[in-house]
């Protein structure tokens, strides 16, 4: 017994000839948290595709609490689907400023653009 005691000890404590230490050589999972990028939050909210169900979800669970006669989680999960509800307006209001944003743009495009061939055809006729 006092063997098999020693030799596990040994073993699990780094006397494993299989276990190969880093010897200066480059970890494979290095990872480079130089770059923001995975940590910024793309949309507000984490469940923003999901938000119409949580909706649903969350007021079919109001009315089962009422109908139980819980006031206070009946609220509690009212307070939840409105949450989400100003979500999808947030989101709703995103789209329509970005869609004004890239008719305002293509619209001053054209107008460059307009210019530009009136310019050409100066040009081209003196």
């Amino acid at each position: 017994m006092v063997t098999f005691r020693n030799n596990r000890r040994g073993r699990f404590r780094g006397g494993d000839r299989n276990f190969k230490r880093n010897n200066g050589e480059p970890h494979k999972f290095k990872s480079d948290f130089t770059t923001n990028i995975n940590f910024q939050r793309k949309t507000p909210g984490r469940n923003n595709h999901n938000a119409s169900k949580l909706i649903t979800k969350y007021n079919d669970l109001a009315r089962e609490a009422l109908a139980n006669g819980d006031k206070i989680l009946s609220e509690n999960y009212f307070q939840h689907a409105d949450h989400f509800i100003r979500i999808i307006e947030e989101q709703e209001k995103n789209k329509l400023s970005k869609n004004l944003e890239n008719s305002e743009k293509n619209e001053l495009n054209k107008n460059n653009l307009d210019k530009d061939q009136d310019k050409a055809k100066q040009v081209i006729n003196n």
